[in-house]
């Protein structure tokens, strides 16, 4: 499943095209996603104009004129694809998944302000990704956003917060942090590459990066900035594209690259100094990657 970057890298791509743009239709190819589609979702939207494209965790939101936010989630296999009758060049990882017209199941026709009219068009061949309507008013309460945590991208997180956070969580250290009512957007993958550079074993306690009465501790600190730090470099590389993700622009992503230890079980740990090998176990169902020899 995309994780934040991915999303964030996908906002960021679509943004100029939709920003400041009038919806003048949009085209249900189907009823349904993984949940049916809004009623009249079309005729609600038709003639909007889309005044800021944001991101809250894995959701992308797109706000439009009158105050309604269309709320997007890519599922497993989701993307979209900017058409403005233009050749689109891929990039070296090209996956032709999200071009396959079969799935192509719904379609943004935009009026430009500064350009010809486009279209957006929603991809999904798992259909697992789903679209539903809130407003911009009481969006922070809408039942999809009220219980998420912080967000990774920014200072707010910090040593003394992810003490807070952690503090008398009894469960492993990997599935709190995978919480996303602790932090918003943070998945499986830079889960573990975080806890790797943090030095910091998945299976600990999490209570155990907190000081007395919460505080923030050496270990606090070396993981928020480890979060922080892993999340803004997958967002400049264009996220992971593990399996099927794709960028807007039909590229995939490269921070699969930069791995240290997702993926890559018997290999050698990649910390200077360390003779450890990279293991691969089980929690709460999902795959965790990371060095019993220096993870502690």
């Amino acid at each position: 499943m995309p994780e934040l970057p991915e999303v964030e890298t996908v906002r960021r791509g679509l943004q100029p095209a939709m920003e400041g743009a009038r919806l003048a239709a949009v085209e249900l190819r189907r009823p349904d996603l993984r949940f049916p589609l809004p009623r009249n979702l079309g005729e609600r939207l038709a003639g909007r104009r889309i005044t800021a494209l944001a991101r809250r965790a894995k959701y992308l939101l797109m706000h439009m004129e009158d105050g309604t936010v269309l709320i997007c989630h890519l599922g497993m296999s989701g993307s979209f694809r900017i058409e403005d009758g233009t050749a689109r060049i891929a990039g070296s990882f090209h996956h032709p998944r999200g071009k396959d017209g079969r799935h192509d199941h719904v379609v943004f026709h935009l009026e430009s302000r500064h350009g010809p009219p486009l279209s957006v068009v929603y991809n999904d061949p798992r259909r697992f990704g789903f679209m539903v309507l809130g407003e911009a008013a009481t969006l922070q309460a809408h039942p999809l956003l009220a219980s998420l945590g912080v967000e990774p991208t920014g200072n707010a997180l910090d040593g003394a917060l992810l003490a807070r956070l952690l503090a008398g969580r009894r469960a492993p250290l990997k599935a709190v942090l995978m919480d996303q009512r602790v932090i918003a957007g943070l998945g499986n993958i830079y889960a573990c590459e975080a806890l790797w550079r943090a030095g910091l074993s998945p299976r600990r306690a999490a209570s155990t990066l907190a000081g007395r009465d919460g505080r923030g501790t050496t270990r606090s600190a070396r993981l928020a900035e480890a979060v922080r730090a892993v999340i803004a470099e997958a967002i400049a590389a264009g996220g992971s594209s593990l399996r099927d993700h794709m960028q807007a622009d039909g590229t995939l992503g490269y921070f699969q690259h930069s791995f240290s230890v997702y993926d890559r079980a018997g290999s050698p740990c990649p910390r200077q100094g360390c003779a450890g090998t990279v293991r691969r176990i089980v929690q709460a169902g999902r795959s965790t990657f990371y060095c019993p020899a220096c993870q502690r």
